[in-house]
């Protein structure tokens, strides 16, 4: 199969040698749980984001939720407030908790969440908003923060999409949110295989969700087993989960994260060449960051505008014949069964998500994309749409 005729994937993890000789390291060291890469990947980490953070990390981005969610003391009769475009695992986590989901709309600009309906759906259970950074793109934190402090809430970042992106010319992790959580699953920005981190400036949140992200343990297993001296004793303080994060996972973070700078600039070139070659075409394109911030470009979503002759289906379909991988960022939340049937949520209710879904696609944007895997998507739209 020539080039021309090759799969243009929606995404392609970016490793090389040097990731694998360091997977490769961290397995002949005779540690791969838990141990000095992931110390040393946490410390690098919050070094990256500065401002005095704690990095803790954990097997997903999911679990990193669950943990903070837990450690902000979320439980049953509590409420959690989110979009309704994202991913299941953002508030999946306060189920696991007992406490329940409140979905509202986003933004028809920016696509994240909408600070009003934040506000409109403020109750006295309410304890948590946690707004996602879609696609790479801050939220309005000034404004949430703001309904936060008012309404004496907390506030948990979905970070996931998040590395690095900035708002009011902080890093998403400095800001002075309870904690942000970050994923590094295959398509992220940087990858750890599965993988994320929570970070946070609170001593006693950290502290809790270092016990529970290993069953309770009331010291850390790495700190025992290393120990020149006895240290079999421990106790179990609470009742912990699973969620500790292996030491090849840690080495393929840290050579990634020593590679985030260049992964930024080509992603920014990448969503750059987007936004010049596609503007002609009836389609909306993503917010940008406001000046001075800086968008991750995780994901490069398009809308089709009313001047579209074709459905979004359609485009899905012809791109895949052309040999282009796309996706949908995200079915929303009220259409989901679950969530739409134990809330009995209705699309009405989120008019803007729900147009949006109608009309939106995800194309590639990965840092190995080549230049001619762009063109072969650019000249693809150019020719259904144009």
């Amino acid at each position: 199969m020539n080039a021309a005729n090759s799969f243009v994937p929606f995404a392609r993890p970016d490793i090389g040698e040097a990731e694998i000789d360091a997977v490769a390291r961290a397995m002949r060291s005779g540690w791969v749980t838990t141990g000095p890469e992931t110390k040393a990947f946490e410390a690098e980490f919050a070094a990256y984001l500065g401002g005095g953070v704690q990095a803790i990390a954990v097997n997903s981005a999911t679990a990193g939720l669950h943990l903070a969610l837990e450690a902000l003391g979320v439980g049953p009769g509590d409420e959690v407030i989110a979009p309704t475009l994202t991913f299941t695992a953002t508030v999946e986590v306060a189920r696991y908790l007992g406490a329940d989901a409140v979905l509202v709309d986003v933004d028809p600009v920016t696509l994240n969440i909408d600070p009003a309906a934040i506000e409109a759906a403020i109750t006295p259970r309410t304890k948590a908003i946690l707004p996602v950074h879609y696609g790479g793109l801050a939220c309005d934190m000034a404004a949430i923060f703001d309904i936060a402090c008012q309404r004496g809430v907390q506030v948990l970042e979905d970070a996931a999409h998040a590395l690095p992106t900035t708002h009011g010319g902080a890093l998403v992790g400095q800001l002075p949110s309870a904690a942000s959580v970050f994923s590094f699953y295959a398509n992220k920005t940087m990858t750890t295989g599965e993988g994320g981190m929570v970070v946070t400036r609170d001593a006693q949140l950290a502290a809790r969700m270092k016990v529970m992200r290993l069953h309770g343990i009331s010291r850390d297993a790495f700190d025992r087993f290393s120990s020149r001296t006895p240290a079999w004793y421990y106790e179990i303080v609470a009742p912990g989960f699973k969620y500790n994060m292996t030491d090849m996972a840690a080495a393929l973070g840290r050579v990634q994260l020593q590679r985030l700078p260049a992964f930024v600039q080509r992603r920014q070139q990448l969503a750059g060449r987007y936004m010049t070659e596609l503007a002609g075409l009836p389609l909306l394109l993503p917010a940008d960051a406001p000046a001075g911030d800086a968008h991750a470009w995780h994901l490069f979503v398009l809308r089709l505008s009313d001047q579209a002759r074709i459905t979004r289906d359609e485009v899905i379909q012809r791109l895949s014949e052309a040999g282009i991988g796309t996706s949908v960022h995200y079915v929303p939340l009220h259409r989901q069964p679950y969530w739409r049937d134990r809330y009995g949520l209705r699309p009405e209710q989120f008019p803007v998500a729900d147009a949006a879904y109608q009309r939106m696609f995800s194309i590639p944007l990965f840092t190995s994309m080549s230049d001619d895997e762009q063109t072969r998507v650019i000249d693809a739209l150019q020719t259904i749409l144009g």
